[in-house]
């Protein structure tokens, strides 16, 4: 079967079926596109271990984001991408590579950025002020910490969120509903307030500030990322802040006063627990105190 039309079909398949977002589609769309392009693929058959070894070792000697070569986890996005396809084809009994072929590279554990309790509150307080903007930018900055939202989650919220509840309902990746939750400091001192200043009657909760003539307009991830660099400036921290590392505050601060990692996966939205294991790296401080307390001092 041609690749091109099988690869139209996969797409069209995540799409509908398995409810995979437009990014993931075009991600997927890309790495297929590059890989058959690359090595000539022009019918499924052509599929076979030596043209995706072949490609795996182009891949590696691709520049990445720095003098290195791409990144293994980059790598692993093609070789997803390409496995995911493989297990359609096989559905629709259309003779290619077994997808049990396709092995990821392993990957060196991951490190997560982080920020310390000090420069949380420090990031938290420079926002705070009277004026529109700031109230809008405390507001932000208090529900990034209060439920774990992604920056694209925060970014599709509607001015019309129930205050009158302690929790709402957000589509996140995958299309899969989690139910957040709202500290009474996120909720009244910084949202409610937030949404009390504002004279406009756009639909988004967070917009931009009008200049001139201009009408408020719903804020991007990326103005979201710029506002919070500015304010971790403003607050003194030299590390790089973004949204995500608020999102690994929220994480490791209920892990770190005993939330279970079952629960912090569901709160955070993460499809597998896996995901969610890497926070226990960062949270193992207790067991310093019990080898401390317990560990005999022989030798």
């Amino acid at each position: 079967m041609n690749v091109e039309v099988a690869k139209r079909q996969f797409l069209e398949y995540i799409e509908i079926e398995r409810g995979r977002a437009v990014k993931t589609i075009e991600n997927y769309d890309h790495y297929l596109t590059r890989y058959f392009v690359k090595m000539g693929i022009q019918n499924a058959a052509d599929i076979t271990e030596e043209n995706v070894r072949a490609f795996r070792l182009w891949l590696n000697r691709q520049p990445g984001t720095d003098a290195n070569s791409m990144k293994r986890r980059t790598q692993n996005y093609y070789m997803i991408a390409l496995r995911s396809f493989l297990k359609f084809l096989r559905k629709r009994d259309i003779a290619s590579l077994s997808p049990e072929r396709i092995e990821l590279a392993k990957l060196p554990e991951r490190e997560l950025d982080l920020i310390s309790p000090a420069e949380l509150d420090r990031l938290l307080a420079s926002a705070r002020g009277e004026g529109l903007r700031e109230l809008r930018d405390s507001a932000m900055l208090e529900l990034f910490f209060s439920t774990g939202l992604r920056v694209s989650e925060l970014c599709s919220l509607d001015s019309d969120l129930d205050l009158s509840q302690d929790s709402f309902p957000i589509r996140g990746k995958g299309d899969k509903v989690r139910v957040v939750f709202l500290s009474p400091t996120a909720k009244k001192s910084a949202v409610a307030a937030y949404v009390k200043a504002r004279k406009d009657m756009e639909q988004a909760l967070f917009v931009s500030m009008p200049s001139g003539k201009t009408t408020p307009t719903r804020l991007s991830p990326r103005s979201v990322q710029n506002i919070i660099k500015r304010y971790a400036t403003k607050a003194g921290i030299t590390k790089k802040v973004t949204p995500h590392v608020l999102r690994h505050s929220f994480a490791t601060d209920l892990l770190n006063n005993g939330a279970d990692i079952r629960s912090v996966q569901q709160l955070l939205g993460h499809a597998s627990i896996n995901t969610t294991q890497i926070y226990t790296h960062i949270t193992d401080s207790h067991l310093r105190d019990i080898h401390k307390k317990y560990h005999s001092r022989r030798g």
